[in-house]
């Protein structure tokens, strides 16, 4: 809606439009023109203006399509939401309009823009300030403050300090002083300025800091040097190359009359190019979004009891399948233990012992149970076999199998420790000083009354005990995540043993404990009937399923040959390889395989998601260079790549078509399930990858790309020939998919280039607007920072013009800094309430928490229910 100002502009212009020469009654051609809009986000921008040849066809098509674009409603700067729209609108006047001429939507946009520092309501923020001043000074006898020290007193971070010195420097000019250091009294000056309310104030002093030798204009030369200025705080190393070209690309925008130089009110016209409300319903949308927000803060329930129950239950709702295994998994426990307890409290031994031999033995029999199921978790076929082809998927938590594998790893220590310390400080001592009347009926289980421990320690029972427990601490210990992710450094050569390398083989240790705690089984104290040494029963089906699943792996690896068709080493240390498909390997995208590279390490095995689709003729990776393995293997393949050809990206490329490269030997082993993979159960979906995290959800994307292709073809088919295709793999019959949601959130700007040509793609092929990408890059600072500004500026040019976002390099507009999550649930709630919404994570574990609580909150307050899955790494 437009305001009345607005309004009273417009009829200004209508009523003089009669003596404009773009106007005239002579030509029906001539009165009208043919406007191309840029729809992007909640923006509406005028792309070019041109005179128009209309015909009353043309008009009613242009106007069918005016009202189905009003339909569509879409949020962020995501692939459907931008796109371009013609239509022909009466010839008003220039739309120019001057930059005084604010309306309340551009005013507002204003003033959350340039903010040079995060608190710049001033008060509490110029008491920090002061505090570091007289932190900063304190040594100092003239009690100045130096230039150098000017961002660290303010709050800017260390990489801003370049920035920091330019702001410095802008606000000594405009007082006159040529000093280095300042007094606290000229420091209060300079943050009053900063810290002002006023829009005009602070483009006043962005443009000081670019005008450097204050005659009131821009040159192209001062321009290159601030977008420098602002790449280098933002680490956007591309744009810092590219300066000289995005400079003449603004002198351009703003000085069309080539005058070599920009004024203020320019640089104002650039930034008040605030979003406009272009869609009716915006209105209706805030008013939803308001009262969802009212409806998912907090109420505490006053009831303690029906607090506890509300609780309760939706916990019970989230979790009831982790609740259900693992209540059956201690009720098994607490059986055999209750079991082996009232057993052994019968027998002869009580009578010596007491309750210490019933705990022992309670904790053996413990100890065996977990023992066996241990193995389980890790037979990753098995565990694939049974999520894909049954329907225990649906109450087994399969996704939650290395968790559990770590509870009852912890099981074992607690019942390694019981076992032990029954023995060694009650059993044995009961024993040794025991009268020999009572020893007597224990003289066929342990011979002659002892007369030390070393009686106990000496027999086999007792050195394979010890030889298990120290091999268990020596495992679990390698095992913690300090350890297995290096985060614990030791000097030399204690080093060896962090990292994952000490992890992989240390765990085959466990080899020998199986073996040693079979054999301990068979020399038991107390028991010499066959049949009641149980050890052997317990271990035999999981140690025989275990053993058929590495010989299937090393089989099948061994049998199943890849060759390599590429690879290239990209920014941020990933490397993307792209090997042939085994005959006979199926797989699903969000699935992932075991890697091993000879050259690096014969035994090693690591995981890595595939990317490529499952219609892809070729299968590939991408592996972020972050541990010892993985370095190692950047280092041979980077001896056999060579440095790509300047237009192509990665820092190293190799390609299939070099005969004369001698790849090192790589087998795979795989696929294996993944939470990811349960994507297609899901109508609407939401996908967030954290840095390298995103490769199983471009694997997804990369399919549901490939479901639209076979959809149009089919559909071409059918238009063409009246009949239906059938498609090899049939997956755009199966294509449920009507919305996705894919968030990627990576620090450096480099990590866009992994897959700049699939989003190039999905630019160009999403023609339904089914998928919405939402590049973040977080080491840009957040909209309205004066950091990021002509960033934000650049980057609304650039993709104007040439449709290209000059952070990311696709046509996907890259977001700053990190998203707002509840945001990004709110709004999806409101697009699709009563809908299930399968939510999935692919990333570091410190974001889990933050999404899985959301995903439970919303589920719960609204009418969409969010799935949350996720995988760290």
């Amino acid at each position: 809606m437009k305001s009345p100002e607005d309004r009273h502009t417009d009829r200004e212009i209508t009523e003089n439009d009669n003596s404009s020469p773009l106007n005239t009654t002579t030509s029906n051609d001539d009165s009208y023109v043919e406007v191309t809009l840029d729809l992007r986000d909640d923006m509406v921008e005028v792309r070019s203006v041109q005179p128009a040849i209309e015909t009353k066809a043309e008009e009613s098509e242009l106007e069918a399509l005016a009202k189905s674009m009003q339909k569509k409603r879409s949020f962020g700067s995501s692939i459907v939401g931008n796109s371009s729209m013609r239509m022909r609108l009466k010839r008003l006047a220039s739309l120019k309009r001057h930059p005084a001429d604010r309306t309340s939507a551009a005013a507002q946009h204003a003033l959350k823009g340039l903010k040079f520092i995060s608190k710049a309501d001033g008060g509490s923020g110029w008491a920090a300030v002061e505090k570091r001043f007289d932190e900063l000074t304190a040594t100092s006898s003239d009690g100045l403050l130096p230039r150098a020290r000017f961002g660290e007193c303010i709050g800017m971070n260390r990489d801003s300090k370049e920035f920091a010195l330019e702001l410095f420097d802008a606000l000594a000019r405009r007082r006159n002083i040529t000093s280095d250091c300042i007094s606290r009294e000229q420091l209060k000056e300079f943050w009053d300025q900063i810290a002002n309310q006023s829009f005009d104030s602070r483009l006043q002093t962005f443009f000081d800091m670019v005008d450097k030798d204050a005659d009131g204009r821009l040159t192209e030369e001062e321009v290159k040097e601030i977008i420098s200025l602002s790449a280098s705080a933002n680490k956007l190393s591309n744009i810092q190359k590219q300066a000289e070209e995005y400079a003449a690309l603004i002198m351009e925008e703003l000085d069309p009359d080539n005058m070599g130089y920009i004024m203020l009110e320019n640089l104002e016209t650039l930034l008040l190019q605030g979003p406009n409300q272009p869609f009716e319903g915006r209105s209706l949308n805030r008013n939803l979004s308001h009262m969802l927000s009212i409806k998912l803060k907090p109420t505490l329930e006053p009831n303690p009891i029906k607090r506890w129950y509300k609780n309760l239950k939706y916990f019970l709702l989230d979790n009831w399948q982790r609740v259900w295994v693992l209540l059956l998994w201690i009720g098994v426990m607490a059986g055999l233990f209750a079991y082996k307890y009232v057993q052994y409290k019968n027998r002869a031994a009580f009578d010596v012992m007491g309750h210490c031999v019933c705990v022992a033995k309670g904790a053996a029999e413990i100890l065996k149970l977990n023992m066996a199921l241990i193995l389980l978790p890790v037979c990753r076929n098995t565990i694939t076999w049974l999520r894909n082809k049954t329907r225990l998927a649906a109450a087994v938590p399969f996704d939650d199998n290395l968790n559990f594998h770590k509870m009852m790893a912890v099981a074992i220590a607690i019942g390694v420790g019981i076992h032990v310390v029954a023995h060694m400080t009650c059993d044995f001592p009961r024993l040794l000083n025991a009268s020999p009347e009572k020893y007597k009926p224990m003289e066929p289980y342990f011979g002659h009354q002892p007369t030390n421990y070393w009686h106990f320690v000496k027999g086999v029972e007792g050195v394979l005990g010890i030889i298990m427990v120290v091999l268990m601490v020596i495992a679990f210990t390698l095992a913690t995540q300090r350890f297995r992710r290096n985060r614990i450094r030791l000097p030399r050569p204690l080093n060896k043993v962090t990292g994952f390398n000490a992890f992989w083989y240390s765990h085959h240790l466990f080899v020998i404990v199986y073996a040693l705690l079979i054999v301990h089984g068979v020399k038991l104290y107390l028991t010499k009937e066959w049949y009641k040494k149980t050890t052997w029963m317990y271990l035999a089906i999981p140690i025989i399923l275990y053993s058929g699943e590495r010989l299937l792996r090393a089989f099948r690896s061994s049998i199943k040959a890849v060759k390599l068709l590429k690879v290239a080493l990209y920014p941020g240390n990933v490397l993307t390889i792209h090997m042939s498909k085994p005959m006979g390997f199926k797989y699903k995208s969000g699935q992932y395989m075991f890697v091993n590279c000879a050259a690096v390490s014969p035994f090693e095995w690591h995981p890595f998601s595939i990317t490529s689709a499952p219609d892809d003729g070729y299968l590939s990776i991408h592996i972020r260079t972050v541990g010892d393995w993985t370095r190692k293997l950047k280092t041979v393949f980077s001896e056999v790549c060579q440095p790509p050809p300047t237009e192509k990206s990665g820092l190293l490329r190799a390609g299939s078509s070099r005969d004369t490269i001698n790849f090192p030997k790589v087998l795979i082993d795989g696929p294996y399930g993944a939470p990811a993979q349960d994507y297609k159960k899901y109508e609407v979906l939401l996908l967030v990858g954290l840095g390298i995290g995103a490769t199983p959800m471009i694997s997804i994307v990369k399919d549901i790309v490939n479901n639209m292709k076979a959809m149009e073809e089919e559909e071409y088919d059918l238009e063409s020939t009246g009949q239906k295709k059938r498609s090899g793999s049939g997956n755009g019959r199966n294509f449920k998919s009507k919305r996705v949601y894919f968030y990627w959130v990576t620090r450096e700007q480099g990590s866009f280039d992994w897959f700049k040509g699939l989003m190039n793609e999905l630019a160009e092929m999403d023609h339904l607007g089914v998928i919405e990408m939402h590049n973040y890059c977080t080491s840009v600072y957040e909209e309205g920072d004066a950091r990021s500004a002509l960033i934000a500026m650049l980057q609304s040019i650039n993709h104007a013009k040439n449709g290209v976002d000059i952070v990311s390099g696709t046509r996907v507009k890259t977001h700053f800094a990190r998203p707002n999550w509840r945001t990004v649930y709110k709004r999806i709630a409101l697009n699709h309430t009563n809908t299930r919404v399968g939510v999935f994570y692919c990333g570091a574990p410190a974001l889990t928490k933050e999404l899985r609580q959301l995903a439970l909150d919303f589920s719960r307050k609204t009418s969409t229910k969010f799935d949350f899955h996720k995988e760290n790494f």
